[in-house]
């Protein structure tokens, strides 16, 4: 994620925490609101699953140790202050906002109280710039510096359905047109950002070199769909298998079926659950949810058609949409 980004997201209130929170009590806030927004528990709720998409991304960045404290040194330094793109170029306007802290005075050099605090000016640009400020400060100002950072840079990578959920090895033309190979995790979903650090553009001054973000697209399957971890597929049973009962067989992604038990009397829309065969992403693993879907037969022999009537007259003489009309006239 880049830093712009960071600066606009406090993933702190996102997760409703302080900002000094502790490991333990991070990973247990996000458990909870991660099991209370998950799209499992809330199906069909699109605001629900953008929560879990917010707590999730918080979280990533969060948890970890050094994405944390470059993220709390972003938010500390950029705050109110001017936007920067990649490349290092600034915006006009905005510089009180920063130096405001740096200075006794108003919040600009010779300010109408008085005299400068010692501050490295070398540490601030180099963040802000992206490693940009050169070697040694400003121009023989007296600023300290040091090796600065090689710019970040962004690339794509576009995935099967298969290979995001079992991981892949992916070639790539980075920086200069060197080719290098990247480790795609398991479990990687659609539009996930993946942080390689090291991987962008060298420091024109002996700093470290910059970090690459590839955005990973996956190509839609035609069987199978994501919901979080788990894996969702519809299974076509006759009308005979959904009343009488039936075992059926269910593809998994990947591997040999499975069969799955239909029960006596199931309705169109019954969710059938093969547990531990989605997606293991995170040390988790998803299920695989097989939502039955009642076919009906398109043409009917003479024969059929007579024990279909037949059949008719011996059911019970119900209406199904009754208790729906009733609940439509009292809302």
């Amino acid at each position: 994620m880049a830093s712009q980004d960071w600066l606009e997201k406090d993933f702190y209130k996102v997760l409703g925490v302080s900002k000094d929170v502790s490991d333990a009590e991070l990973k247990k806030t996000y458990r909870k609101l991660a099991r209370q927004y998950h799209p499992d528990s809330n199906p069909g709720d699109a605001k629900a699953e953008a929560r879990f998409k917010e707590i999730s991304e918080a979280n990533a960045v969060l948890s970890d140790p050094e994405t944390r404290r470059e993220y709390d040194q972003v938010r500390a330094m950029g705050m109110g202050a001017p936007r920067f793109t990649a490349g290092g170029q600034g915006q006009a306007g905005g510089f009180e906002d920063i130096f405001g802290g740096m200075f006794t005075g108003a919040g600009a050099p010779g300010g109408a109280r008085g005299g400068y605090q010692s501050a490295d000016f070398g540490d601030l640009f180099g963040g802000l710039f992206g490693g940009g400020a050169p070697a040694g400060g400003f121009g023989g100002g007296g600023f300290r510096g040091g090796p600065s950072k090689g710019r970040d840079v962004t690339a794509t990578t576009t995935l099967d359905f298969e290979s995001a959920i079992n991981g892949d090895t992916v070639r790539l033309q980075g920086v200069g047109g060197k080719p290098m190979t990247v480790r795609i995790p398991a479990g990687v979903s659609d539009g996930q950002k993946i942080r390689l650090k090291g991987k962008g553009e060298p420091s024109p001054d002996g700093g470290p070199a910059g970090d690459l973000t590839l955005t990973v697209t996956v190509k839609k399957h035609p069987v199978f769909t994501r919901e979080g971890n788990n894996l969702r597929v519809d299974v076509p049973v006759t009308f005979i298998e959904a009343v009488e009962g039936a075992t059926i067989e269910v593809p998994t992604l990947g591997g040999e079926p499975v069969k799955l038990r239909v029960a006596p009397g199931t309705p169109s829309g019954r969710v059938l659950r093969v547990k531990g065969r989605g997606v293991t992403a995170g040390g988790a693993s998803g299920d695989l949810l097989a939502t039955v879907q009642v076919v009906v037969p398109g043409r009917l022999t003479p024969d059929a058609a007579k024990a279909v009537k037949a059949l008719a007259k011996a059911l019970p003489d119900e209406n199904p949409r009754d208790e729906l009309l009733a609940k439509a006239r009292k809302a």
